[in-house]
């Protein structure tokens, strides 16, 4: 099996890990055009325990959210992210949310960025032990997008 997994796949597959003893570290996002601030922020999830699965919103979802986005397609996402060292899984979601994903998967840690307040991070009421990570000062893919787009101005 490999990095990018179906989420069905993966919600047996974590059952067995934990089985194991192994801490499951969960996080989501749209990992649009990934950058540095990206990676430290996925290289600080992992070390809050033994396997790291990304959650990745699908070209769908992201374009409810984030109307123009994503600039790079799901495949390619899933693709970029499952090369990093530090990331174990990366699976789909479809919905605007990864609730169902969570709570299919049970991790036993979810992780968000320090943008968020607890209560308001998704499937908070589903796992015990909910952190944040700060991000990294002026790295986003909203901000490399802006400045590609002031290129062509």
């Amino acid at each position: 099996m490999g990095k990018i997994v179906h989420r069905s796949e993966l919600a047996e597959t974590i059952r067995g890990l934990k089985r194991e003893g192994k801490k499951i570290v969960f996080t989501n996002g749209c990992f649009d055009l990934i950058h540095v601030g990206h990676v430290r922020y996925l290289e600080a999830a992992k070390k809050f325990g033994d396997i790291l699965v990304i959650g990745l919103n699908s070209d769908a979802s992201v374009s409810s959210i984030k109307p123009g986005r994503p600039v790079t397609p799901e495949e390619e996402r899933a693709e970029v992210l499952s090369a990093l060292y530090v990331v174990d899984y990366v699976t789909l979601f479809h919905e605007d949310t990864p609730y169902e994903l969570i709570r299919e998967i049970r991790p036993d840690i979810l992780v968000k960025g320090a943008d968020w307040n607890r209560e308001d991070i998704v499937g908070s009421d589903l796992v015990d032990d909910v952190r944040t990570i700060p991000f990294v000062k002026g790295k986003s893919t909203s901000g490399i997008i802006n400045r590609i787009k002031a290129l062509d101005s």
